[in-house]
């Protein structure tokens, strides 16, 4: 939509062709939604602007915006397919997910929002779980909203393995030829995608998919991502990599990824995910840095979704392990880190600071370039 007075088309704007007014309404009105009683926490002005800066328009100080109402931001939104009102309200989520309690006068608010947009969204439901304090049941809503997806649309000749797709969160599944698989990147040349993923497991110690306690062959799709997308493999680096990977997902399910891993390590009201337990002795989203890299995640998402078209664990990075990164890059549309994100401090998949403190031990005790 385009309204009255509008400026061109922003660059990268999320669904193409946002204009600068419109992009604007769109902040007014997710502030407007978020905004607990007594007005929006710094933590939410911080990290809501890098957000719409990164995926909307042009950057807008969400401290000092003028609200807009339900029915306006309606109404200013009503040329716009469902999916685009979807990621609007997924923004409202994020911005009340790093709220600590969720004030349930937050909660009933981004209802009335999601209901003008006409936008019918689980995660409207999870967020008012957990202000309510129904922990147990948002996470079973959450599990439904996306996770349960994933796990049965996975195509097992994709996954290269014969375990059961109900098994493929299990800890310690053996699966011989699988890990062969896996052993075998370890033969290809330097640089391409294969040996890259080889030596990032090497780097840290991780059990290859196939193997007694190694990640699930569903699971081990993220890896591939992290070598592509250059992201480290600590939580920082974690929350990075399915921020992207959530976003590139065309459907709107795919925000079940950040949502659950905000929930996990950052808020506490996901316990523990299957494959990922929380640690909440540091709030990494406190942090205006991790807002500035979560917002670069987003938008080399959505420029992977406006290009691929596919979620990024149905690719079949297997039949891609002899090809060089930076040609799988290229076809999948991955984009480089911006400059904001590296001067935020965003390591790459390679690099010691993109590693855990046990990572990093691990890493030291190999000696030469591991422990770079």
């Amino acid at each position: 939509m385009t309204t009255s007075g509008a400026a061109a088309p922003t660059a990268g704007g999320m669904g193409r062709g946002v204009t600068t007014d419109e992009a604007n309404l769109i902040a007014r009105g997710v502030a407007a939604a978020v905004a607990p009683p007594g007005g929006l926490e710094p933590v939410q002005v911080s990290l809501l602007g890098a957000v719409h800066a990164a995926v909307i328009g042009p950057p807008v100080d969400f401290a000092t915006l003028e609200p807009l109402g339900p029915v306006e931001l309606a109404a200013a939104l009503a040329s716009r397919p469902t999916t685009f009102r979807h990621r609007v309200v997924h923004l409202m989520v994020l911005g009340e997910l790093i709220l600590r309690p969720i004030p349930s006068e937050v909660a009933r608010n981004v209802e009335r929002y999601a209901k003008a947009l006409d936008v019918d969204d689980r995660f409207v439901r999870i967020a008012r779980r957990y202000a309510q304090g129904a922990f147990g049941l948002a996470w079973l809503d959450l599990h439904q909203s996306g996770f349960a997806d994933h796990w049965e649309h996975a195509r097992m000749d994709q996954l290269k393995t014969n375990v059961r797709l109900e098994d493929q969160l299990a800890a310690g599944v053996e699966d011989i030829a699988l890990a062969e698989r896996w052993m075998s990147f370890a033969e290809l040349p330097p640089g391409t995608l294969g040996r890259s993923v080889w030596d990032l497991y090497r780097s840290r110690g991780f059990g290859l998919p196939g193997s007694v306690g190694g990640a699930s062959a569903y699971l081990a799709q993220h890896d591939f991502v992290h070598v592509l997308a250059d992201y480290g493999t600590n939580l920082d680096g974690e929350l990075e990599v399915f921020a992207l990977i959530g976003r590139a997902d065309p459907d709107p399910k795919g925000f079940a990824w950040l949502a659950t891993l905000i929930g996990l390590f950052e808020t506490g009201y996901v316990a523990d995910a299957g494959f990922f337990t929380g640690d909440l002795r540091e709030r990494r989203l406190d942090r205006v840095e991790m807002h500035v890299r979560i917002a670069d995640a987003l938008r080399r998402g959505q420029h992977i979704s406006d290009r691929l078209d596919t979620d990024l664990l149905d690719v079949d990075y297997h039949a891609l392990v002899e090809r060089s990164v930076a040609d799988v890059r290229a076809e999948l549309g991955i984009e480089a880190k911006s400059g904001a994100a590296a001067s935020a401090g965003s390591p790459g998949a390679f690099d010691r600071a993109g590693m855990s403190r046990i990572q990093q031990e691990y890493a030291e005790s190999l000696g030469g370039e591991e422990a770079r």
